[in-house]
């Protein structure tokens, strides 16, 4: 494999996260970063730690969906993080009503 194939692969493969996220993102209520992943889930517990005076978070999520080209699964049923970095917890806005498309009543 050329370095131009593989180059390719891994760009068909971002592309196709991409779309997968995109399909997926609306079932989801939170967006969390970590160092390492992204992770979209329905329920998240974060809970800082202090051990001889160094700080750390343990992360639990359930329901989730990871960001990871090279998974073969990226659904999971449980995850757990234990980091010394920064975590970033999003709540996604769920809009009440969706709008149809142009062309959905009256056309």
């Amino acid at each position: 494999m050329s370095a131009e194939d593989l180059e390719n692969y891994e760009t068909d493969m971002e592309l196709q996260l991409y779309r997968e996220y995109k399909d997926i993102a609306a079932q989801f209520s939170y967006v969390v970063e970590t160092e390492r992943r992204f992770y979209l889930t329905n329920d998240v517990d974060l809970r800082p730690q202090n051990t001889d005076g160094e700080v750390y978070f343990e992360l639990t999520m359930r329901d989730a969906w990871v960001w990871d080209m090279y998974r073969p699964a990226r659904f999971v049923k449980t995850v757990r993080v234990v980091t010394f970095k920064d975590v970033n917890i999003e709540e996604l806005d769920k809009p009440d009503l969706s709008l149809p498309d142009k062309g959905g009543f009256g056309s």
